[in-house]
């Protein structure tokens, strides 16, 4: 009976997005006959590991991402920490390295874990931001992504590749030394039909302190109001926990499961622009309000295009107002871009062999290339 192979599955944990877009990844292979073995940290590994609790997880050094308090000055503080981030990319490829040494993992797919990849076996990488806004500096943050995602056999991007397309100018450019493959936009969840139970769903995410800011002032808005309210904190704790307050029920956390039934039992969702919320709530055809991390210039170049499209509305977050949820009955809503994936094929990069020796990794029944060894 042949083995089945093990591929090691990575996600940044930078908020729940990067994780919660590999849960069907990971399960699709399982269905296709391979091992997922779970990598990451913090909450985005304790989720995994909710998720999938029979499988294996590693926990790999955290980059200790936090935004900072004034938005402006998150792209400082992300220069600055820049010296610990990368302590962390040389540590987690150490770990990489030696489980390839070890035979522990026959494949890679990174979710925007930079240090996650080796030379000795197929390695993926998963973004949608092919460019990297970061306002002067984009032209900078772009290319050196650019280098990072050459490092890969092949870079997938959760989005169409044509003009109706869910992240813009993020993740479309014209660069033909990628090994891009457009996947289609990628979500855990399944549309169903359902009595409402909520008027509104508030979901949060993201690095703190900018995540209790938002709580805070959310909760203090949703109780001016006699419409119920769910609120999902985005704490992954031990235990599912809830209470509630007045016209609000407030849970710590919620399962896929979970999760999937409160967005398709709810009116409308008030969100971060995150481009993973996104592609859920376009998936379950869902009418929403965004309101942006402040100082993400990706959330807000997403949130202004959505906007302009007339299909969600945002403001920011020191400006919002409960009546500013009344803005929603003027716009489309979000429609489903769901794109049938062939995963037979998508995961056939990582069936390869590669033969390495003093000169040259070449794919097995492939022609010699020369090749840096460095991982």
């Amino acid at each position: 009976m042949e083995n089945k192979r093990k591929i090691l599955v990575a996600p940044l944990n930078w908020g729940l997005g990067h994780t919660t877009r590999c849960i069907p990844i990971i399960q699709e292979l399982l269905l296709n006959n391979y091992t997922p073995i779970l990598a990451s940290d913090g909450h985005a590994l304790e989720l995994l590991k909710k998720e999938f609790p029979s499988l294996k997880t590693i926990e790999l050094p955290s980059y200790n991402i936090e935004y900072s308090k004034k938005g402006n000055h998150l792209k400082y503080k992300l220069f600055l920490d820049s010296p610990a981030i990368l302590k962390s990319i040389i540590k987690e490829k150490r770990i990489i390295k030696q489980l390839v040494h070890d035979g522990e993992i026959d494949g890679i797919i990174s979710d925007n874990r930079f240090g996650v990849h080796h030379y000795k076996v197929p390695s993926v990488f998963i973004t949608h931001q092919l460019n990297v806004l970061s306002g002067t500096t984009t032209w900078l943050s772009s290319k050196i992504h650019k280098y990072i995602i050459k490092k890969f056999d092949e870079c997938w991007v959760p989005d169409l590749e044509g003009q109706l397309n869910l992240s813009g100018i993020l993740g479309h450019i014209d660069d033909d030394s990628l090994n891009l493959k457009y996947i289609g936009p990628l979500s855990r969840f399944d549309k169903t039909i359902t009595n409402n139970e909520y008027d509104i769903l508030a979901i949060l995410s993201g690095p703190e302190p900018q995540r209790t800011f938002l709580e805070k002032e959310l909760y203090k808005e949703f109780l001016k109001t006699d419409k119920k309210v769910l609120f999902v904190r985005g704490i992954i704790e031990e235990e599912e926990k809830s209470f509630t307050f007045k016209n609000i029920t407030v849970f710590n956390y919620m399962t896929s499961s979970s999760l999937e039934h409160a967005i398709n039992s709810s009116k409308i969702i008030v969100s971060r622009s995150g481009y993973t919320s996104i592609m859920d709530l376009a998936k379950l055809d869902k009418k929403a309000f965004f309101i942006p991390t402040p100082g993400q210039y990706e959330q807000e170049y997403l949130a202004e295009r959505l906007q302009k499209f007339n299909l969600v509305p945002y403001c920011e977050q020191d400006d919002f107002e409960l009546e500013k949820l009344e803005k929603i009955n003027s716009f489309n809503g979000l429609k489903n871009l769901y794109q049938p994936i062939d995963y037979t094929e998508l995961f056939s990069v990582l069936n390869q062999e590669f033969i390495v020796s003093d000169f040259s990794i070449v794919k097995e029944n492939s022609e010699p290339t020369p090749n840096s060894l460095s991982t």
